[in-house]
């Protein structure tokens, strides 16, 4: 599902990954774990297209994204990838269901139609009774629920998830954690976690560690 080879990536005189390579398949939840500055981020950003590599190559689902031009990225990062960041990035002048529905109106999906897989997955996400409510009126786990709501609604192969429950109590980071495995499971998407939560890494399928620019375990 994921092949990523030989990524290098420097800011400045910097290098902040070295050479890393790794492979996840089809279905799995792995989580990246490793102290701050070890490259954890900047490599969940590469693999979802967000930032590219001095050198090295992506391949998601067979796509070698490097390949893709700027409008075929976007396309290909809209259809395949699911983000769930860790501060939501919800757009705080729409509702819980207008925030899940806005990648499938950019992938020119019909309105009614993305309206009601927004309701379906919301529903799904025991979000029925937000859906008119906007971020400012959610509390931080409804919110991060939008957030995967947002991720799922053009059915990705992939989901990446940076610091997901970095910003929950412990009572919503549990249900979080549940979430994710629950979503996995009933829509079968790879799960790519970055995460300083070892009650999350834990329960994953596997652990990739890095240090320094380096997978030291995987």
């Amino acid at each position: 599902m994921i092949q990523a080879k030989n990524i290098n990536k420097s800011f400045g005189n910097l290098q902040v990954l070295k050479n890393v390579s790794l492979e996840i398949g089809r279905g799995e939840i792995v989580s990246i774990i490793g102290a701050s500055g070890a490259g954890k981020t900047t490599l969940l950003q590469i693999i979802g297209s967000l930032d590219k590599p001095d050198s090295g190559t992506v391949l998601l689902n067979g796509t070698n994204i490097n390949e893709l031009r700027e409008k075929e990225l976007a396309a290909f990062r809209n259809r395949n990838i699911g983000f769930i960041f860790q501060f939501h990035q919800l757009l705080p002048e729409f509702t819980a269901l207008e925030n899940v529905m806005m990648p499938a109106l950019i992938a020119k999906i019909n309105f009614k139609e993305a309206e009601k897989r927004a309701k379906e997955i919301l529903d799904f996400l025991k979000l029925s009774d937000r859906l008119d409510h906007k971020p400012a009126e959610l509390s931080g786990g409804e919110k991060q629920r939008v957030a995967a709501a947002r991720a799922l609604i053009n059915n990705p192969a992939v989901v990446l998830a940076d610091e997901p429950s970095g910003s929950l109590d412990s009572k919503n980071k549990e249900e979080l954690h549940k979430l994710l495995f629950d979503l996995r499971d009933t829509f079968g998407q790879t799960v790519v976690i970055v995460t300083h939560d070892h009650s999350l890494a834990n329960i994953s399928d596997r652990i990739i560690e890095m240090k320094d620019g380096f997978i030291v375990k995987s």
